[in-house]
């Protein structure tokens, strides 16, 4: 969404900018792609975003979430820069090797650490210790408060389901009457498939890494839980009462609402023209390529763009962090992600628009206006921010922030049902 000049930092890490603007840095050790940094935009001079290690990851994957980020902060109206980092790697290796690797990756992209360009949080691989030990191999130890896990595969859910539901009152069906399916039983399908099952939607199918599960009667989502604990993704193995079968098959089954939650374009065109659900509301950024969400949304299917469904991650992670008591927390997600699908839905109807573009609109548009409050901010706007580095380095006791930062967020435009 910005352009920015590019700057080679080491001789191992590769600088280019990409045809949108976004500032892409390659990783390089001994000829082989360790990992990627992208900045796709800036509040501040500083952009944010998880850090994920996984096998197979690349540069156009990273530079979509950094955008989706973008998207994401500007749609809630949050004033952070979207970013995004992934480093290859077995997530599930011993935590030496991990460590090892993510300090390689570090001292690689030293000079985005130390100037704050890219400012990482956890992500899927990664853990907050993960971060901290990375970030104090280069001798950098943020505030007691900036980097820690949180719960953000439920707050992630919350949204979704918050999201679905007022897809399915805009279509005039009845939440309690209709089925799901959820690709991916990682943080956010777990949840998600809790929120949906007590909401009284059937969830009839679940998929991991390994395979998927599918029982047009309904899945018994508490063992499913309990199997996970113990057989990770295997627990496909473990379910006997449901037919096995292909993950690539879970999103091609008739079901009232799909929730794509594992990887980015798992629906493309290869296989748009055979979905049969009637919404798609995503827990996982950029599952839907252009192409797919094009072809869904000429066939009627209802899409929530993936940073409006799955915004809860960062705005619930955002306010556990400035110690908004959970069902506080809780009680704002749902409303707000709530209200502004149902505002998009009507500004799409009203302008005969795609959703996609109506939301992006507004999330740009949102962006650049907090960006410049934030970097020209008067005296109600630096003594925020005065406020909220102290929070950081732990002289604003939480119970106070707690208190106060409600009335902040209740500001936010995502509250306004009107773009």
């Amino acid at each position: 969404m910005e352009g920015r000049v590019a700057r080679a930092f080491t001789p191992m890490n590769l600088v280019r900018q990409t045809a949108d603007g976004t500032e892409l840095h390659i990783l390089e050790d001994g000829g082989v792609e360790l990992g990627y940094v992208a900045v796709d935009s800036t509040v501040n001079g500083r952009g944010c975003g998880g850090l994920r290690m996984l096998p197979d990851i690349d540069a156009e994957e990273i530079c979509g979430l950094a955008r989706a980020m973008t998207l994401k902060y500007g749609f809630l109206g949050l004033p952070q820069g979207g970013a995004k980092a992934g480093v290859r790697g077995d997530p599930e290796a011993p935590e030496p090797d991990r460590r090892a690797l993510l300090e390689r990756f570090a001292a690689g992209m030293s000079r985005l650490l130390r100037d704050e360009l890219y400012i990482p949080y956890p992500d899927m691989g990664t853990c907050a210790a993960d971060i901290l030990a990375m970030l104090a191999s280069l001798g950098i130890h943020p505030g007691r408060r900036a980097i820690r896990d949180h719960d953000s595969g439920h707050y992630t859910a919350l949204s979704v389901a918050a999201s679905a539901e007022a897809a399915l009152r805009w279509l005039k069906m009845d939440a309690a009457k209709r089925t799901a399916a959820i690709e991916g039983f990682g943080n956010v399908g777990r949840s998600l498939a809790v929120l949906l099952a007590h909401a009284g939607h059937t969830v009839v199918a679940v998929s991991t890494r390994l395979g998927a599960l599918y029982n047009p009667r309904g899945l018994d989502i508490q063992r499913l839980l309990r199997l996970s604990e113990t057989m990770g993704s295997a627990l496909v193995e473990g379910y006997a009462e449901a037919d096995r079968i292909p993950v690539t098959q879970l999103p091609e089954l008739q079901v009232d609402l799909l929730c794509p939650c594992a990887r980015h374009h798992s629906l493309h065109a290869g296989n748009a023209a055979r979905l049969q659900c009637r919404i798609i509301a995503p827990g996982a950024n950029n599952p839907l390529t252009a192409e797919a969400e094009k072809i869904l949304t000429d066939r009627g299917i209802l899409c929530v763009p993936d940073f409006v469904s799955n915004s809860g991650g960062v705005l619930g992670g955002t306010m556990e962090f400035a110690g908004v008591p959970y069902g506080k927390l809780a009680a704002l997600i749902r409303a707000g992600l709530g209200g502004a699908t149902e505002a998009l839905l009507e500004q799409s109807r009203r302008e005969r628009a795609s959703l996609r573009s109506v939301a992006e609109r507004i999330a740009r548009a949102r962006f650049q206006k907090v960006k410049r409050r934030s970097e020209m901010p008067g005296l109600m706007g630096r003594a925020l921010q005065g406020g909220l580095a102290l929070y950081r380095r732990g002289l604003v006791p939480s119970p106070v922030m707690g208190m106060l930062s409600p009335f902040y967020f209740e500001r936010l435009p995502i509250f306004i049902k009107r773009a």
